[in-house]
């Protein structure tokens, strides 16, 4: 079994605010190796340092904290959903970063989702429904983990297609690929500083935007989420917001306009407004939604400085991680070149730099071992 991560494009911290998203499912990978079991235990290996967690199926406690409870979540999740799942023995290596924002928590999740299936009796993996099994990941982070995250991590991990990325309206869940320009390469920039998205800080920024809805519709303004609101009502609330909250909402809106806004330059390869959409969401996440870090300010801004480089941003939930580049052919090397100059300098850590593939979804690499 295989799940890939996920880098965004464009689109932050709106999918949980019934907004759009464009992530890429990327080449970096979790990876269960198994062979079923014929009772309901899981044994599952860390092969990064031999960890052994184990799990009964039949008797799901609470969540201990630890990496099981994903997979402990999820099997919960397949179990109140009424899909087969079995037990097995597993290996799982990985060649994401953890801690990076490259969506290691959601490849878990969709990679012991398929190993949970796989292992049970006639599974026929043409019958998986790939969304609706993205949304079962996302409730067992949600309710098992205990992070309330938005959808679009498990999504893009269980649906990417190779070569695209993924334009999702986290509404209606209707979603369509967009392909990206041909000669310009996707590049992440891990800055080496740990991320630190702790439940709370991640679900402080949710519960801002919802106070900001809630403050509307006492305004009697017609909103479900901040999908429906306006820079105008914005400020019409300001007073009424808070100056926290005013800000949290008024990047989500933003935020929505600029994603729409880079798919359109995508899909005409206008590489002026990528650039101008990239610098103006990284913008807004430094000032306004308050999840950027010194060292993503630094990668970017060197990023952004470097010939060759279209747009550069923070990717992912903020509190330190990666950077997404679109970088022209044969401008990688230059701008590894001023990473590791500029960088290194002003920060004292040591970025890697990473040219990545949007790849396909989650799946089967081949079939386990039968019964």
């Amino acid at each position: 079994m295989r799940a890939p991560g996920r880098v965004n494009l464009i689109g932050e911290h709106t999918d949980y605010n019934d907004g759009v998203v464009l992530p890429a499912a990327i080449d970096l990978e979790i990876r269960i190796d198994l062979v079923p079991r014929t009772d309901r235990l899981v044994r599952l290996e860390l092969a990064a340092d031999g960890e052994m967690g184990e799990l009964d199926l039949d008797a799901i406690g609470a969540p201990t904290g630890g990496w099981l409870d994903y997979v402990a979540g999820v099997a919960l999740e397949l179990i109140h959903a009424g899909l087969p799942i079995g037990g097995f023995d597993g290996r799982l290596s990985s060649t994401l970063p953890a801690s990076a924002g490259l969506s290691s928590s959601a490849a878990l999740e969709l990679a012991a989702a398929w190993a949970l299936m796989a292992s049970a009796a006639g599974f026929q993996p043409e019958s998986v429904d790939r969304l609706a099994l993205a949304r079962c990941c996302q409730r067992a982070e949600n309710e098992y983990v205990g992070v309330r995250t938005g959808l679009m991590d498990q999504f893009a991990s269980s649906c990417g297609e190779a070569g695209c990325a993924l334009l999702l309206d986290c509404r209606s869940l209707e979603y369509r690929p967009v392909e990206l320009p041909v000669g310009l390469r996707l590049v992440v920039v891990e800055t080496g500083a740990q991320r630190r998205l702790a439940a709370s800080e991640y679900n402080q920024r949710r519960s801002e935007c919802e106070r900001g809805v809630a403050v509307l519709r006492a305004r009697g303004e017609q909103v479900a989420s901040l999908r429906d609101a306006t820079l105008d009502m914005l400020d019409s609330a300001a007073s009424d917001l808070g100056d926290v909250v005013y800000r949290r909402c008024r990047h989500v809106v933003g935020e929505n306009a600029r994603t729409l806004a880079a798919v359109r330059a995508l899909e005409t390869d206008d590489r002026i407004a990528l650039g101008a959409l990239f610098a103006a969401s990284h913008a807004s996440l430094r000032d306004l939604y308050e999840v950027s870090s010194p060292a993503l300010d630094a990668a970017v801004e060197i990023a952004t400085g470097t010939r060759g480089v279209v747009a550069a941003r923070m990717t992912g939930g903020g509190f330190g991680g990666c950077t997404v580049n679109l970088v022209e052919p044969g401008a990688t090397d230059a701008l590894r070149d001023a990473l590791e100059r500029d960088y290194v300098a002003r920060t004292g850590l040591m970025p890697k730099v990473r040219l990545v593939d949007a790849a396909p979804g989650a799946g089967l690499v081949r079939a386990p071992q039968l019964r």
